[in-house]
């Protein structure tokens, strides 16, 4: 089903601009950030792949079910009998109607599509088809709820809907050195805020790739970790980001720059000194501190609009605490958030100008270029959806 999908409807030279070496090219052409059409293409190419869907802890129990996205995306999360996390495209196989609401929540022993009751056990099997069990030829096998590709990894929960793109260790290649130690599947959110941004979503991810803005725009963030300290790394995979550094009589990311925690155990000296950004691409922005993991969710929902869930998970028995407040970390980041939304809208306004032009890029934000060759080649790539995403 996307295989019609050539490359994106954005000027080529543009492109050719934006791939030119480092210190030498050009940000993306206007239209990836304003044209409907470019929207839909990444919409079918770009996010048909591997995709983050949220998080594990979020379905619980047995039964639980979630639906995410709607449209050829529409997405349901089921907690099965066996404990497994699986994910079904939200559709009934018998007249399409959508088996849960998009973002609605259920705890069942079994998924009822709400229009004629058709139900279906936790594991996509046709259980009950009303009026059918007469029907001559009838297979009820035929009929099971089509399943999609989902990976828990360190409890993030990533989908890949088309089933065309990369394994999903070559997608993570080079990570497990980085996200492991800081075993997030082992945290637990205890804060989320939501956002919606009147902004495309690349604005956000060249936001959180650079600092180049930091000593303008986050003072508060500046204090605590130095805007020009750190540096970007390399990995194999899909994913892109780098670290930052902590001033010496500083513990993490605060207003005061101290922790209301404990810092994640097992963790190295660098790491207890240092922030890690990652962009889990194309749609995850993982912050990874001494003492908590912060995780900014991105869905887009048309080309100058995206919902952010923001959300803080700290070790369980921190959490545990009757006394413990994360106010700490999430007051300082809904902080910053804000002053980095603001700018976000700010700039999408005036990529809306007939006269915005790429601009190149300054010698800090070589973690932007990360950013925009990889959405670059993606545009300019085969039909293959999965050539298209490296």
């Amino acid at each position: 089903m996307f295989k019609q999908y050539g490359p994106a409807p954005v000027p080529a030279a543009g492109l050719a601009a934006a791939l030119a070496p480092f210190g030498q090219s050009r940000m993306l052409p206007r239209e990836a950030y304003v044209d409907p059409a470019v929207f839909e293409w990444e919409q079918h190419t770009i996010f048909s792949g591997w995709t983050c869907v949220g998080h594990a802890g979020d379905l619980a129990a047995v039964g639980a079910q979630k639906a995410i996205g709607s449209g050829p995306h529409a997405i349901l999360l089921v907690r099965g009998d066996d404990g497994a996390v699986r994910a079904f495209a939200n559709t009934c196989r018998h007249r399409g109607h959508e088996l849960l609401a998009c973002n609605a929540t259920a705890k069942t022993r079994s998924i009822v599509c709400p229009y004629h009751s058709w139900s279906y056990r936790l594991d996509g099997t046709l259980r009950n088809a009303p009026g059918f069990s007469d029907v001559d030829g009838f297979d009820a096998d035929e009929f099971g709820l089509t399943e999609l590709r989902l990976v828990n990894w360190h409890g993030w929960l990533f989908v890949d809907p088309s089933g065309e793109d990369v394994e999903f260790s070559q997608h993570v290649a080079g990570l497990e050195d980085v996200v492991g130690p800081y075993r997030p599947e082992d945290l637990t959110i205890v804060a989320r805020h939501s956002y919606e941004l009147a902004t495309n979503w690349k604005v956000i991810a060249e936001n959180y790739q650079e600092c180049y803005h930091c000593a303008t725009i986050h003072p508060e963030l500046s204090r605590i970790s130095p805007p020009t300290s750190g540096e970007n790394i390399e990995l194999a995979g899909s994913w892109m980001g780098g670290w930052m550094s902590i001033v010496d009589d500083a513990e993490t990311m605060s207003l005061s720059g101290k922790s209301g925690g404990v810092a994640i155990q097992g963790l190295s000296e660098h790491e207890l000194r240092t922030v890690m950004y990652l962009v889990g691409y194309p749609n995850l922005l993982v912050s990874m501190h001494p003492d908590y993991v912060m995780t900014h969710l991105m869905t887009p929902l048309a080309v100058d609009r995206t919902h952010v869930e923001c959300a803080w998970a700290f070790p369980k028995d921190v959490a545990a605490k009757n006394d413990f407040d994360p106010a700490y970390a999430v007051d300082f980041w809904d902080l910053t958030n804000r002053q980095d939304w603001a700018a976000c809208e700010s700039v999408q306004r005036g990529l809306t100008s007939p006269h915005a032009r790429p601009g190149p890029l300054a010698p800090d934000e070589d973690g932007v270029y990360q950013f925009v060759t990889r959405v670059a080649r993606a545009y300019a790539g085969s039909a293959d959806p999965a050539a298209a995403r490296r």
